[in-house]
């Protein structure tokens, strides 16, 4: 059974998509993909070393989000960045497409950038490459406003918070939203917080902590215009980021907005061998159903 913190959430397994067949990103030409998506992957991750090339379901980890990436309507091609000879080989092997990046880069906005540089595309899509339960409509969802809106410059999605234990979580990036859904702050920490009401009848303790209204789980997937993501991935670090460890802040404190879409299908990311069993256990549920 899947974990019922996840319930409603579908995941669904996607091998139905052959990677091979993409028009060729770097070629700059008329024929050109306008929305190319770029999974940033490196093995020597702190928490989990070589967790791109993890086995899950008989593949390796890159090769799921890579799919993932595939199905989605509106991916014209899809391109690993990567500094690991073994993760390039892994991509090959299945036939997706790969470039090798500078090893030196601090951060996967940097990595992305670097193969942004050399397309031509409008619209980079950057997918976490230890996501590897994405679904392919959230990618369109956090794609659409900026070919809705030719002024927005980037844009990402969030999902219901539903448990409790998720809000509270340093490790589950929340994030807030003004009335026009661009995003006013991220955080690690439980926002918005909820301020308890007075009840001379029930103490707190008793009543037990309740979920704010309007509680959003950032999804780490993002779509830039290729132009700003180039000028965006030249800015110093700034203060917020630092302190909360989020790229995305950088932004924000540099005045740029960010459309935050809501999607209802639920991610999770693949940080510790534990994550990894987790999904396991979800996508063997789904084999079985």
């Amino acid at each position: 059974m899947c974990d019922p913190r996840l319930d409603p959430v579908e995941f669904v397994l996607l091998f139905v998509v052959h990677p091979v067949g993409f028009r060729d990103p770097f070629e700059r030409t008329s024929q050109a993909p306008r929305i190319v998506a770029v999974i940033p992957s490196r093995y020597n991750a702190v928490r989990f070393p070589g967790k791109p090339l993890a086995d899950l379901a008989g593949r390796p980890m890159i090769e799921h989000v890579y799919r993932r990436a595939a199905a989605a309507r509106l991916v014209e091609a899809v391109v690993v960045a990567t500094d690991d000879p073994r993760i390039a080989a892994a991509v090959e092997s299945f036939g997706g497409m790969v470039r090798m990046t500078n090893p030196s880069h601090r951060s996967g906005t940097d990595r992305l950038a670097e193969v942004a540089a050399d397309l031509s595309c409008d619209i980079v899509v950057n997918v976490q490459g230890d996501e590897p339960l994405i679904d392919p409509e959230t990618i369109d969802q956090a794609i659409t406003p900026l070919l809705d809106e030719p002024a927005l410059k980037m844009s990402t999605a969030c999902v219901p918070i539903t448990d409790i234990a998720d809000y509270t979580s340093p490790n589950v990036v929340k994030v807030v939203l003004d009335a026009r859904g661009n995003a006013l702050y991220f955080s690690r920490a439980p926002i918005p917080f909820r301020r308890e009401p007075p009840d001379a009848g029930m103490r707190m303790a008793d009543r037990g902590p309740r979920l704010p209204d309007a509680c959003y789980k950032h999804l780490g997937l993002y779509a830039y215009r290729r132009s700003f993501l180039l000028a965006f991935a030249r800015l110093h670090p700034t203060a917020l980021e630092i302190a909360e460890s989020l790229e995305q802040l950088r932004a924000l404190e540099h005045g740029i907005a960010i459309r935050t879409v809501h999607t209802q299908h639920d991610s999770i990311g693949v940080d510790t061998p534990e994550d990894l069993e987790r999904v396991r256990r979800l996508v063997a549920a789904e084999a079985r159903t």
